[in-house]
């Protein structure tokens, strides 16, 4: 959150590097506020949505591969907004129907995060979904036709952030933000 009293940095200019599938690349020419002029390579992401999902007292997550880790990872479900003109709370429904073969009537806005903010841009908006319909599942893409769906009771999840089973940090953050809503009397 910029403040008025922060050194000023000036964005001069933003050169494509590489269009992609999910992100672009850019090299950014920034203005210090010392008049020197840098260059920053930038990652440019449409941002994504994230759900935690309860059914019966238990936390709905997938455990997917991940190409750039090469490894499967235990997450929360989520997607990219990339669905033009889709609002965030249908985004995060969209996801839950893709990935988990759920749906919910109003998900509701835990928070907001910047992923890596050092070099991307991608925002990542965080939602509970409770009173889960099942519905059928509309895989989107070879990754989610393979994922596998995992429940695990609420405390358990609980556990799971603190134990080092948990590692994706937008899963770590929705639970964190969600289990107060689910755990208090």
């Amino acid at each position: 959150m910029a403040d008025a009293t922060d050194p000023v940095f000036t964005p001069i200019n933003e050169e494509l590097i590489h269009q992609g599938f999910v992100i672009r690349t850019t090299n950014m020419t920034i203005k210090a506020p010392d008049g020197s002029v840098v260059n920053r390579d930038v990652a440019r992401h449409p941002g994504a949505v994230a759900i935690v999902a309860v059914h019966d007292n238990h936390i709905i997550m997938v455990r997917q591969y991940r190409a750039p880790v090469n490894q499967y990872i235990l997450e929360i479900p989520a997607g990219r907004l990339d669905v033009a003109g889709e609002d965030l709370a249908t985004a995060a429904r969209r996801e839950l129907v893709e990935e988990i073969g759920f749906d919910c009537e109003a998900p509701e806005l835990l928070g907001s995060f910047w992923n890596s903010a050092g070099f991307c841009d991608e925002l990542t908006h965080v939602y509970l979904a409770q009173n889960l319909i099942a519905t059928d599942r509309a895989s989107d893409g070879v990754e989610e036709e393979f994922m596998e769906i995992l429940r695990y009771p609420v405390a358990t999840a609980a556990l799971m952030t603190t134990n080092g089973t948990i590692t994706d940090a937008k899963s770590l953050l929705g639970l964190l933000w969600a289990l107060p809503k689910l755990t208090s009397p």
